[in-house]
Formats: structure tokens, C-alpha cells, sequence
């Protein structure tokens, strides 16, 4: 992966350019989580040029990556959460971009231009602020696919954590998201703090013991 879209948005006058992403957005358990990284070098180097979406690599792979991103002075980057409670609140749409507001709020050095991944973003705090919106932007910027990576990497140990509390419900396999076997647990156990239960209630199947 290449730095164009980054040297595109240089080009234009704009120096600290930052990528955006989520992950967790339709898990059943668990927060949103939402990065942004900010590349203060106009080159790539090292293993780095080989990053991918999050969704393409294996779980040791991000691991690898992320510990490249968090390693460089040249990279500065952020993390942020919406938990569940909030999610049911103000809905995952809301959710989502709070997350990715509050990682970029979070970036020690400020953006003037955004990359953000979708198709859809609003945020009254970010609203001076200049970005783009590009779908599948995980599979063609840098600075987005290496958000996506922070991202997953971060939301992964947090629910590979919340399996030492709920060992029956599996969330160290399978995140949170509506796997067969996280619904066998909900029926057989119940349904958790830390369940989106505005997801649940959409879910028909999640009570069907035929699933």
C-alpha cells in the first residue's frame, strides 16, 4: 500500500493528514472502537508497505502491525470507545462517528484534513475541519487501513479481556459478533452487561432454539 492519497491531500496545502476507521460496529456485545492515525512522513519504509485492511490479515499479523505503528516517532496515533450503553442510546450510526470524532479529537498533533472510511460522517465538533469520505477506504489508504489495524487490535484484547469475566459466552473467538455459538450462550446463559440489547431485540434468531 502506497501513501497517494496522503500526497494528494499534501499537495492541496493540507500537512497533517489523518485516516480514519471503526471496527465493532455490528457486534452484538462490546463497544465501537475507532482510530485515527496521522503520518508526519512522506515516505514508507520497512514492513509497513505490506499493511492491509484489519479484515484481510490474521490476528498475528495485526498484532505484528501494530506494534510497527505504536514503535515510530513518524506515526502519531489515537483510540477511542463508545461503549454499549451508548450504542443503544443514540443508535450505532451516532456511535460510530462519536468514536471516530473523539480519536481524532485524541491526536496529540492536530489534522487539518481527514480521511475518513464510508460513506457517511457527521460530527458538529470535527465541522470546520476538511475531509473525505472513501468507501472501502481500509483497502486503499494508508493511514485508513492503518487505523482499521489499531482499531481491530484494540477491540480485540478488550473482549479477549471480558472472557476472563464471561468464560461461557466465548468472546475471546468471536468478539462479540452474532456467531452461532454466542447465540447458543445468550440462550442457554443470558443476556450481559456488556450486550447491545437495541441488537438483540433486532435479532429474531438470537432466542429461536432452532438456530
Amino acid at each position: 500500500m502506497t501513501l497517494k492519497q496522503e500526497k494528494k491531500i499534501w499537495k492541496s496545502g493540507y500537512r497533517y493528514v489523518a485516516g480514519v476507521d471503526e471496527v465493532g460496529r455490528g457486534a452484538l456485545a462490546g463497544p465501537v472502537c475507532a482510530a485515527a492515525v496521522l503520518i508526519l512522513n512522506k515516505k514508507l519504509s520497512g514492513e509497513l508497505k505490506n499493511i492491509k485492511d484489519s479484515k484481510q490479515l490474521t490476528a498475528g499479523k495485526r498484532e505484528k502491525f501494530y506494534g510497527a505503528l505504536s514503535g515510530r516517532p513518524d506515526i502519531v496515533w489515537s483510540v477511542a470507545l463508545v461503549s454499549e450503553k451508548i450504542i443503544d442510546k443514540i443508535g450505532i450510526d451516532r456511535a460510530t462517528w462519536l468514536a471516530m470524532e473523539k480519536a481524532v479529537l485524541k491526536l496529540e498533533k492536530k489534522p487539518n484534513f481527514l480521511l475518513i472510511d464510508g460513506n457517511r460522517f457527521s460530527s458538529h465538533k470535527l465541522k470546520p475541519k476538511i475531509y473525505n469520505l472513501i468507501v472501502r477506504g481500509d483497502e486503499k489508504v494508508f493511514s485508513i487501513a492503518a487505523a482499521s489495524v489499531i482499531a481491530k487490535v484494540t477491540r480485540d484484547r478488550l473482549m479477549t479481556k471480558l472472557s476472563e469475566k464471561y468464560a461461557k459466552y466465548g468472546f475471546w473467538k468471536h468478539k462479540g459478533y452474532g456467531t452461532k455459538e454466542h447465540f447458543k450462550a445468550i440462550r442457554k446463559y443470558g443476556i450481559l452487561e456488556v450486550h447491545r440489547n437495541s441488537f438483540l431485540k433486532s435479532q429474531k434468531l438470537w432466542y429461536n432454539k432452532a438456530y
